[in-house]
């Protein structure tokens, strides 16, 4: 079956290029959003978390998770958090401590929230009070989600972090996650997830206050949660499934690049697809996705998602083009592996969640060590959304204080403008300052 996959091989000299991307990225959009009947159940369910709060989570629990759950266990008691961090593998602990503390040097470095006072105007910056964190439900932990999402929000001076995952473990979150919340301080943690959790975070329920701002990635469910909720809460970005697009000349390892590809692509859905302008590595890298796809525990999963319109390697005239049409992809994920090459082809690149250059920067740096946040915008939105870091999670407020001087000083230009504007009490309000 792995034969199939010589249906990804596109080139850029076919009739129907265009048309052939455009598929793949139509296909990666898709994977994020949805419309119709799917939305009409996530509006009926919005209804129900608002109308009946508790009552209707713990029936979508039920429904969605399999787990019949009383809004009383909802919440993760201190002893269960304690227990799991006692029970850690003590190995495995130390690696979450290093990551913890990359993550953290990382995102102080590139805070931004210091006050600026430019003599009658200024800026303040204040952290986001309460702040909710999705994490995916899957019957192997994540703890590295709990890492990217609630450190950089620590870092900013976030003092109320709320954690929500399916009870996909055994009834309940699995314990590394809550290990992991242990060590982070985070006592605040729910055993919901999906859309009723997103919905819950922003209207709040009995068991659960509502919170300022939601972030973390998820499934096309939970994604669409969070975009229906903007506006009553703030959102990080549309993180939906996994994206890498990874750009490779013939100075790149075919072995490794088929493995970049195939570690997105076993989420399923998770796009993979290379950008090269070599024929001869695409032939060889679509030999190495042969033979390494049937090595994967998931190896079903991956070759299902390749096919399904998620994969594709693509052989341009030159390398000149590349980074045009990486821009219109916006990937999360993007690789680089084109040897002296690499930084210079990644400084023509304007749309990226995150930028991994040369061959030993593979994306699980990123998602677990290089202290980078891995929660990233997918399905395009890499035009227009950041990968989510410390600056996330503050607010800035305009200070403005004139005295009588300055503000005779301008009076003129501001009535002027203010009666332009047909706005007679703003104009008055100015003038009237300016009377003995």
């Amino acid at each position: 079956m792995a034969n199939e996959l010589d249906k990804i091989l596109i080139k850029y000299d076919q009739p129907d290029f265009a048309e052939r991307f455009a598929e793949i990225r139509t296909a990666v959009i898709q994977a994020t959003y949805f419309s119709g009947e799917k939305e009409q159940q996530l509006n009926a369910i919005f209804n129900e978390v608002t109308k009946r709060g508790d009552e209707a989570i713990a029936e979508y629990t039920e429904k969605f998770d399999g787990v019949k759950l009383t809004p009383e266990q909802f919440r993760i008691s201190e002893a269960e958090l304690d227990n799991a961090h006692k029970a850690i593998d003590k190995k495995l602990l130390r690696s979450i401590r290093q990551a913890i503390k990359n993550v953290k040097e990382y995102q102080s470095k590139i805070f931004i929230g210091k006050d600026k006072n430019l003599k009658s105007t200024g800026i303040r910056y204040t952290p986001i009070e309460r702040v909710g964190i999705c994490v995916p439900g899957a019957s192997a932990p994540l703890p590295s989600t709990v890492i990217m999402t609630a450190v950089p929000a620590q870092v900013a001076g976030v003092k109320e972090i709320v954690v929500v995952s399916p009870p996909r473990y055994k009834g309940s979150i699995h314990p590394v996650i809550l290990a992991t919340c242990k060590e982070l301080k985070i006592k605040e943690v729910y055993r919901i997830g999906g859309s009723q959790a997103v919905f819950a975070m922003e209207t709040g329920t009995k068991t659960i206050s509502s919170v300022d701002k939601i972030v973390g990635p998820g499934n096309a469910w939970v994604q669409m949660a969070k975009k229906m909720v903007l506006g009553f809460v703030g959102i990080d970005s549309i993180a939906g499934p996994s994206e890498v697009l990874i750009i490779a000349n013939k100075a790149a390892n075919p072995a490794w690049v088929a493995a970049d590809m195939l570690s997105q692509a076993e989420h399923n859905p998770g796009s993979a697809v290379l950008f090269t302008d070599s024929e001869k590595l695409a032939i060889d890298v679509l030999a190495e996705l042969k033979q390494q796809i049937g090595q994967l525990s998931r190896s079903k999963e991956a070759l299902d998602c390749l096919l399904g319109g998620f994969g594709a390697i693509v052989v341009f005239g030159r390398m000149a083009d590349i980074p045009k049409w990486a821009n219109l992809f916006a990937a999360e994920h993007l690789q680089i592996q084109c040897g002296k090459q690499s930084r210079q082809i990644a400084a023509r690149i304007q749309n990226a969640g995150a930028i991994f250059i040369g061959d030993y920067s593979p994306v699980a740096v990123g998602d677990y060590w290089a202290g980078p946040s891995h929660t990233l915008p997918t399905g395009t939105s890499a035009r227009f959304f950041s990968a989510l870091s410390a600056n996330d999670f503050i607010k800035s407020t305009s200070i403005i204080e004139y005295d009588k001087k300055k503000l005779a000083a301008s009076a003129d230009d501001i009535i002027r403008l203010a009666e332009a504007e047909g706005l007679d009490a703003h104009a008055r309000s100015v003038r009237i300052r300016q009377q003995k």
